[in-house]
């Protein structure tokens, strides 16, 4: 696999929208269709919005190119105050709804990481 982009961001509200033109990007660079692009970018926004939740100030986020496009999400610095159970659990239905193959870790006080893909051949 090449890692096509590995970045360490704080967990702000105001870089979601960032995070979601960077995804944008990588979706094109791996060769996503418009329906799965949009798809993987709700995805990478709800995985970082859980680790906001389990009380991590920022987060390491992989991209890597495969068979497929392949997104590690991964709570770094905890800390922060931890969000509702009720917003974890829509992020978690989101996630479930889009993708095939999820994997989350999670630990005491909630998901540590994520990851899934995208373009399966």
């Amino acid at each position: 696999m090449n890692a096509l982009i590995d970045l360490k961001l704080p967990l702000q509200s105001e870089l979601l929208t960032t995070v979601r033109l960077l995804t944008g990007g990588v979706c094109s660079l791996a060769g996503l269709g418009l329906e799965e692009s949009e798809d993987c970018k709700v995805c990478v926004t709800e995985s970082l919005l859980l680790l906001k939740h389990a009380g991590f100030l920022s987060a390491r986020l992989v991209f890597t190119r495969g068979e497929d496009l392949r997104v590690l999400a991964e709570g770094e610095e905890g800390g922060g105050e931890a969000g509702s159970s009720m917003e974890e659990e829509i992020s978690v239905a989101l996630l479930e709804a889009l993708v095939e193959d999820l994997k989350m870790e999670r630990s005491g006080q909630g998901v540590t990481s994520v990851s899934f893909g995208f373009g399966h051949k």
